[in-house]
């Protein structure tokens, strides 16, 4: 048997939103090593351009087109300039996310809230949508949503980023469902804490470190790659009859 192939990419083409850095960029590296073709996503040209020359730097096929997920009226234009870079889609990945507030629920403002969940649900919501057509022409296609472990239980200080994650979660199994009979997979991650950016007022304060290494069974952080190596085994024929899954990948912390 030849396991490569359980895990190629090879002819494949791959949009990841905010892939300009951290767990987004881990997951468009690791596709285009399988072989995929990438389109990096990011509010930012320069930023996704960079990232992408990165990758050709390397000898992969990678592309940026900078689109602000937030805004509603951007994500046409990605899909339409991925289809006609591209030719193809087959596999989404929804990753940009935002939480611009830390603290409890009663002092989020409404734009505060608005935001997140634009970012957070409503962009993955109409993309998913938007993709739709082109994803069920692929041979294998596939789409993943990055979750949190908040969306599973809520994080203090993150009360409607968990709400926005947890509805992420919902959504994931709805599209699974309907979604099932054109052969488009719809799985979601749950990272737990992974040393990004995103996360570093988490990880890089002792107090919060060890208060959550007591309930943490692998005692460290996560990597963004091995929330990429979890993406590609989602995006591959390894996981071909794996749909509406829920994957917590956090050192155990869940447990």
């Amino acid at each position: 048997m030849d396991l490569s192939s359980l895990f190629s990419l090879d002819g494949k083409v791959a949009l990841i939103t905010g892939a300009s850095k951290g767990i987004g960029f881990s997951i468009a590296e690791i596709y285009a090593a399988a072989g995929a073709k990438v389109v990096l996503c990011s509010r930012k040209q320069e930023a996704v351009d960079e990232m992408a020359a990165k990758l050709r730097a390397k000898g992969y096929e990678a592309i940026g087109i900078a689109c602000n997920v937030g805004n509603m009226e951007e994500l046409p234009k990605l899909v339409e300039k991925t289809i006609k870079s591209c030719g193809q889609l087959d596999v989404l990945v929804n990753n940009a996310a935002t939480s611009p507030v830390f603290g409890p629920v009663h002092e989020t403002s409404s734009e505060a809230y608005d935001k997140i969940m634009n970012v957070n649900l409503k962009a993955p919501f109409e993309l998913s949508k938007l993709c739709w057509p082109h994803l069920r022409k692929s041979s294998n296609p596939a789409v993943i949503n990055i979750s949190s472990i908040g969306g599973v239980s809520p994080e203090p200080g993150l009360g409607i980023y968990s709400v926005s994650k947890a509805a992420l979660i919902s959504m994931t199994k709805v599209l699974a469902k309907e979604w099932g009979e054109a052969k488009i997979r719809v799985n979601v991650i749950c990272p737990g804490l992974i040393q990004t950016k995103f996360s570093e007022p988490l990880w890089s304060n002792e107090k919060i470190m060890s208060m959550v290494m007591k309930k943490l069974p692998i005692k460290r952080v996560g990597t963004t790659e091995e929330i990429g190596a979890l993406a590609l085994f989602l995006a591959s024929p390894a996981s071909s009859y794996t749909t509406g899954a829920v994957f917590t990948a956090d050192g155990g912390f869940t447990i």
